[in-house]
């Protein structure tokens, strides 16, 4: 309320609590988007979203079509693989993903005919206005959609329509603040027509009745392109928003505050605000899965950095190593050179280039060790300026956060809100000691994340021990009762029929009669 009160006074002129203004290097905004050519070799992981990973379909020597899918999603929270063309699979391995740790992870390795030949089982659904979002709603998850804007989250399930919480609002993110990548404003000036036409669909699915998509200023081709593509379907129920340049706008907290005014509580999903988020690449990929019958097979990328001679934005399919991509770009060499998998704020450096494109890969950059170093620099003490909590987005505390996980105080991290830390970067970005404060929350969370796994292993351990022994209790409690039962049973018939008891002592046994 104070906030909003500021705001309306001129007092404030940022949209949300904190942020920074790092220098952009948009040098890729005006290079359209090319297409990659296909790879000697594709290596698609089987998991390339939160949750569960998937089971290979296929098996050694079998053919493969693009968008036919290769591996099965297994539980809730997946959705399936595809492949992403024609061609042969030659193994199937652990092979290293773009994870900052280098770890492996199984993958299916497919070698292309050259064809290209796609799989056409899936029709497209012209009348989806006349369906049943449900039946939408399968549609997106058999086509394997994860939230392309990084976090790769399985989408059908934020399409859910849930009477106890109904979306009233769904906000179309084409905030790009992250430096260097440029990936979704192209798509934007490109594809608007197919992504406005995805976000009818989605407000469909969630019955949402108005929808904003919101632009950063800088973006003017953008914001003009999606003006026009709503102009020419007449639809007043859908806005655009310009939104002042700050990072992190994009992240979906602060572009609701920043739009709706509303405040998603700590431990809640926009959902709960009756707001809905969605990515222009994720809304444009639900545009092909329903108009079209297209499982997610490749996605829009940014290739900068200062050391790579030719940058640009590519349309590359899943799977491709981004040793092959870099080098259509006409960088081969990597001696002194940093790779970044997303953006330089919360991207992860790659321990070398032999690592295959993902769904949830956002943009590859590659830097210098000249201008990537002053960055990195050797860790002085905290001088308690208080930067890192004036730009903190969340209005953490980061320097007494990061104390608490450096020193294995994870009870006291988590009472300082540890987990609502989004991982911006804004706080390491302006520390003056240049302490790498984010990757101390990150290390706490992993800490806290095993201490509450093996306390949960702990307690189902107990509950199984306890369940044990109250059955051996059981079992031990009914032997007895069934034992008491007989006695009790023997010793009536013994009362009612005492003649029986006295010709049992009487008679003569075997041995009394010989």
């Amino acid at each position: 309320m104070i906030k909003s009160l500021l705001n309306k006074l001129g007092f404030a002129s940022a949209p949300f609590a904190g942020g920074i203004t790092p220098d952009m290097c948009k040098w890729t905004e005006n290079a359209a988007i090319e297409d990659c050519p296909l790879p000697p070799l594709f290596i698609v992981p089987i998991k390339q979203h939160i949750g569960q990973a998937c089971s290979p379909l296929v098996q050694v020597g079998d053919l493969v079509l693009r968008g036919q899918k290769i591996a099965k999603s297994e539980g809730y929270l997946s959705v399936p693989i595809h492949a992403p063309t024609s061609g042969k699979v030659i193994k199937i391995e652990e092979h290293a993903i773009p994870h900052p740790s280098g770890m492996g992870l199984t993958s299916i390795f497919i070698e292309p005919d050259g064809k290209d030949e796609r799989d056409t089982s899936l029709a497209g659904l012209d009348n989806w206005q006349t369906l049943d979002p449900a039946e939408l709603r399968e549609r997106v998850r058999l086509c394997g959609i994860a939230g392309l804007g990084g976090a790769a989250f399985p989408t059908f399930i934020k399409l859910l329509k849930d009477k106890r919480n109904p979306i009233e609002t769904i906000i179309l993110n084409g905030i790009e603040c992250e430096p260097f990548l440029t990936n979704d404003h192209r798509l934007m000036v490109e594809n608007s027509a197919e992504i406005v036409h995805g976000l009818q669909i989605i407000m469909h699915m969630v019955d949402a009745k108005k929808a904003i998509i919101a632009i950063e200023d800088n973006k003017l081709d953008a914001i003009n392109a999606m003006q026009q593509a709503l102009s020419s379907i007449g639809n007043d129920t859908i806005s655009v928003a310009s939104l002042p340049t700050r990072y992190p706008q994009g992240s979906e907290k602060q572009l609701i505050e920043s739009l709706t005014g509303k405040q998603v509580p700590i431990g809640k999903l926009p959902m709960h605000a009756g707001v809905l988020c969605q990515n222009i690449a994720t809304v444009k990929a639900i545009n092909d899965a329903i108009m079209l019958g297209y499982a997610i097979t490749d996605r829009i990328i940014t290739v900068s950095g200062d050391a790579v001679p030719k940058p640009t934005n590519m349309r590359v399919r899943l799977g491709t190593p981004m040793r092959f991509i870099y080098a259509q770009r006409g960088l081969e060499n990597f001696d002194g050179i940093q790779i970044l998998h997303g953006g330089p704020m919360m991207g992860e450096r790659m321990r070398h280039p032999d690592i295959p494109v993902v769904k949830s890969s956002t943009g590859l950059l590659a830097i210098t060790d000249a201008r990537i170093k002053p960055a990195h620099q050797v860790e002085d003490p905290c001088i308690r300026c208080g930067h890192c909590s004036e730009v903190c987005p969340i209005s953490l505390v980061p320097n007494l956060l990061a104390d608490h996980c450096r020193n294995d105080q994870l009870e006291k991290a988590a009472d300082y809100d540890l987990f609502d830390c989004i991982e911006c970067g804004a706080c390491s970005y302006v520390c003056p000691s240049h302490i790498p404060l984010v990757h101390y929350f990150r290390y706490g969370k992993g800490q806290t994340a095993q201490v509450r796994r093996e306390q949960s292993f702990a307690e189902v351990s107990r509950l199984r021990s306890e369940g044990r022994d109250a059955r051996l209790q059981r079992e031990k409690d009914e032997k007895a009762a069934k034992r008491r039962k007989v006695r009790d049973t023997l010793r009536s018939e013994s009362v009612l029929n005492p003649d029986n008891d006295a010709k049992a002592k009487t008679s003569p046994t075997t041995k009394d009669k010989e």
